[in-house]
């Protein structure tokens, strides 16, 4: 498993984002005397929203991304591309964060969230794909 330390940060990595996401979502809500629960108004103007669906995304993309990075290690899969793999979707999920939580226009669905949303979903998309062919061959 030494081979794949560089991964094994990666993934822990994006564990920690989740937890200290959901850490700032909760403190945020507490401080604004919000109930936990589904923030309203559900308006990306909104920064107690937008705390609370970054935290959501977060959560969202690890399993999807986790699972597979695991199999990935157990199967073989070259440390290198798997370590790429793991770090080019650390540094999407980071400026995602960013991107989200900064508000604008780019937060309201703009190019760039969306454009990061499905660069994040390719990444996954190809781990799954690499995943897969190191099973079967």
């Amino acid at each position: 498993m030494e081979a794949y330390t560089l991964s094994i940060i990666g993934l822990l990595a994006l564990c920690l984002l989740s937890i200290l996401l959901a850490v700032y979502s909760g403190a945020s809500k507490g401080r604004a005397g919000a109930l936990s629960g589904p923030v309203l108004p559900a308006d990306d103007g909104n920064l107690l929203y937008r705390i609370d669906r970054v935290h959501l995304n977060s959560v969202e993309a690890l399993a999807p991304f986790v699972v597979p990075a695991v199999l990935a290690m157990m199967m073989g899969v070259g440390p290198t591309t798997l370590a790429v793999l793991v770090w080019v979707h650390v540094a999407i999920r980071l400026i995602h964060m960013a991107v989200y939580l900064r508000g604008g226009k780019a937060a309201k669905g703009g190019s760039v969230r969306t454009v990061l949303y499905v660069s994040g979903a390719l990444v996954t998309l190809v781990l799954i794909v690499v995943t897969g062919w190191a099973a079967v061959y």
